[in-house]
């Protein structure tokens, strides 16, 4: 019989009854320590109002010491991503490969020459790390590098037509994520918003109609997350830049994902390519450096020199520019691109890029290592999928793929879902129609045995 809720109270042990149990080892900030205490306190003593509270003193003091341990060690972990998108935000975007990381760690001990010109012994530029990199592959005239792509778009149009009219098709005010809206993004610039043409169809004209005294900037958005299909009509970037050309009017394109190559020859469904937009000679383009082009968080902005000049003397650049971590890894990530091909340091398009075949012979592997009575048990079977790039990047066509296949007999299919999560190893993977799947595609080469193995032990 449960006690009333008075006597349920009484069990409740105090911070420092609690305080005592933490054991030395567990080396935490004693306020962080106590805040953990007091939070699992007040749970219980919510439970024990309701009468629902079973657990002894000696049991919930166990389980806050518990709680206490379990928060001491790092709350970022490495995941087995078996959903299959590799681009996932929930996960960070694009994967970095272990041995970049390990050259950035080994170089960045210590203090660094971020903004220090070794050959002058003078204050350098912390964008210098991978300007030129960034010049020689897009082949843009100049470049900054800044913390997201977010801060890219805010930062340019603030810069390029604050208190003035930024013209835009109503088709292309699209929703990134998170409530990133461009026509949110417009305003919050300090800029105003001039729609022109419908949803489906915008003409040139539309624009030439709306430019006035007023307008500062022509925007151009590569739709990257959707597609709309049937009546439609977008005018060609080219054709926003002649225009611009004649109005004397500056012409901002945001790619979004930002491929710096094409991606069909690496079997990929086509994306624009970064060149091809300079090619169009707009005046500044911006993009993601976590997405397609495989690298940290970051957001790239290329384009004519005279206005990148501008947009670095902006004092938002300051509050949105990257640190040396970042610049470190990204220098790495652009050097794994080689002419048509990039190095399998990319750990994003190599992922994005491993046909099917090679993904149904690791699965058939698995499915070997595992004993016949688990995968009995577990119902495991191994079938083909189809997945997406992930954070609005290749939407249109879905990449091939394997799955591991799970019908459980002996529990829940949630149930399931949430041992893999907490194991050892922890593996997230999707369930749809009652049915777990494992998707092989965004899992790491090295991380099949500890698969292996977490399947064993489920």
């Amino acid at each position: 019989m449960k006690l009333m809720q008075k006597d349920l109270l009484k069990e409740l042990p105090s911070v420092s009854e609690v305080l005592l149990e933490v054991p030395d080892e567990i080396d935490l900030h004693r306020d962080y320590v106590t805040f953990i205490i007091k939070r699992s306190i007040a749970r219980f003593r919510k439970a024990a109002r309701k009468g629902a509270l079973e657990l002894s003193r000696g049991q919930i003091k166990a389980e806050i010491v518990a709680e206490v341990a379990r928060y001491s060690r790092p709350s970022l972990t490495k995941v087995i991503n078996g959903t299959g998108i590799v681009l996932h935000t929930g996960f960070g975007r694009a994967p970095i490969h272990g041995e970049i990381l390990n050259r950035v760690a080994r170089r960045l001990e210590g203090y660094v020459n971020l903004e220090f010109d070794l050959r002058t012994g003078k204050r350098g530029n912390r964008l210098e790390h991978v300007h030129d990199i960034i010049r020689a592959i897009t082949k843009a005239e100049s470049n900054l590098i800044v913390n997201n792509n977010a801060a890219a778009v805010l930062l340019t149009l603030n810069t390029l037509a604050e208190g003035r009219e930024v013209v835009v098709s109503r088709g292309q005010q699209v929703e990134i994520g998170g409530s990133f809206r461009i026509p949110d993004i417009i305003r919050k610039s300090h800029c105003v918003l001039k729609e022109v043409g419908t949803t489906n169809r915008t003409h040139l004209r539309d624009y030439e109609k709306a430019i006035g005294p007023d307008t500062g900037l022509l925007l151009w958005v590569h739709t990257s997350n959707y597609i709309v299909k049937g009546f439609t009509k977008e005018v060609p970037l080219a054709d926003l830049v002649a225009l611009g050309k004649r109005k004397r009017i500056p012409v901002m394109a945001d790619l979004g994902s930002g491929a710096l190559l094409d991606l069909t020859a690496l079997g990929l469904p086509r994306e624009i390519p970064v060149r091809e937009l300079v090619r169009t000679g707009a005046s500044v383009i911006t993009f993601s450096g976590d997405k397609l082009l495989g690298g940290p968080q970051a957001g790239l902005i290329i384009g004519k020199k005279r206005f990148i000049k501008k947009i670095v003397s902006n004092p938002i650049y300051r509050a949105v520019r990257c640190d040396k971590m970042t610049l470190a890894v990204m220098e790495e990530i652009l050097k794994t691109y080689r002419s048509r091909q990039v190095s399998e340091r990319n750990l994003a398009l190599t992922l994005l890029s491993t046909p099917r075949s090679i993904l149904k012979t690791r699965g058939e592997e698995i499915l070997q290592a595992v004993s016949k009575e688990k995968k009995d048990i577990l119902g495991l079977s191994l079938v083909e999928s189809t997945v997406e790039a992930g954070s609005g990047s290749l939407p249109v066509e879905k990449i091939e793929s394997m799955a591991l296949r799970f019908c459980p007999r002996d529990r829940k299919v949630s149930e399931l879902a949430q041992q893999f999560r907490l194991s050892a190893y922890p593996v997230i993977g999707y369930t749809a129609n009652n049915i777990f799947y494992i998707d092989l595609k965004a899992i790491l080469p090295g991380q099949i045995q500890q698969l292996t193995e977490t399947i064993r032990n489920i």
